[in-house]
C-alpha cells in the first residue's frame, strides 16, 4: 500500500522507502548543521518525507551550494 508522499514531487510510495534530510547526518561534507540551516531556508524540516529521486536531487543541490561557499 502506497501511503507516504514525497513533499517535493508528491509521488506516493511505501513507508519503508521514505527518505528524510536526517540521513545527511552521516555525510561529512557539508556538515549536518549546515545542511539543516540550508534546508530550513527552503522550508524543509528534518522529518519531511521524500522519494529516493528527490532525495538524491536535494543531496546534489546542497553539496553544490556548499562547494560554492567554499571556493
Amino acid at each position: 500500500m502506497k501511503n507516504a508522499q514525497c513533499k517535493k514531487c508528491l509521488k506516493k510510495f511505501e513507508h519503508k522507502e521514505i527518505f528524510t534530510i536526517q540521513q545527511f547526518q552521516y555525510r561529512k561534507i557539508p556538515t549536518y548543521s549546515w545542511s539543516l540551516g540550508y534546508f530550513k531556508k527552503l522550508g524543509i524540516n528534518e522529518w519531511d518525507s521524500f522519494c529516493e529521486n528527490c532525495m538524491r536531487e536535494h543531496s546534489k543541490k546542497s553539496k553544490d551550494e556548499w562547494d560554492k561557499l567554499k571556493v
